[in-house]
Parts: C-alpha cells; structure tokens; sequence
C-alpha cells in the first residue's frame, strides 16, 4: 500500500480498526484480516450497530440468509450480510451452524 487508506463507513464494509474482510487486503490497512465462516440466520435474528442486547438494531436479519462471521467476543459474532450486505453484529444463539 502507498499513501494513507481510506475509511470506510461503518456498516457499509467488512472492515474496523482492529480487522477487515480478508477481501479488502491492499485496500485498508488494519492489523488483522479475517476469511469468513459463513453461518445460517435463525428466525428471529436482528443485526446490532453493538454486540450488546440494547445495542441499536440496523435491521431484521430473514431466517435462513448467509451471515459472514469474521470475529466472535462473548456471544456476539461481528460480520456481514452476506457479501455486500450490512456489517455489524449478531448474538451468537441467533446463528445456526455452518453452512
């Protein structure tokens, strides 16, 4: 990379200070990158601007739609919709296993 990186709007792209979708290498510097695991959505499962029960809800996730995990913390999992869409997080018992 030369020159400064560009910032990204948060819940726009796979990216935050600490870690970035391993797709965005060589366009935003951060010290980690992730590759996804991708996990099915339950019924019932919203995505959170915060990995907290009264974060503020960005949307509705529908049931069986792909989320992209690229970090766990406690018993949130922070990703994206899957490959273009939101970013943030969700509660880890609102994922299914693998897909």
């Amino acid at each position: 990379m030369t020159g400064p990186s560009v910032r990204a709007d948060p819940g726009c792209l796979p990216v935050r200070g600490d870690l970035a979708h391993i797709k965005l290498a060589g366009l935003y510097f951060v010290p980690h990158y992730a590759a996804p695991m991708p996990r099915a959505v339950a019924a019932g499962a919203v995505l959170r601007a915060t990995g907290r029960n009264d974060g503020d809800a960005v949307m509705d996730l529908p049931a069986a739609a792909t989320f992209n995990v690229l970090d766990i913390a406690g018993n949130w999992a922070w990703g994206q919709l899957g490959e273009d869409g939101p970013v943030g997080y969700v509660a880890l018992n609102q994922l299914e296993s693998e897909i």
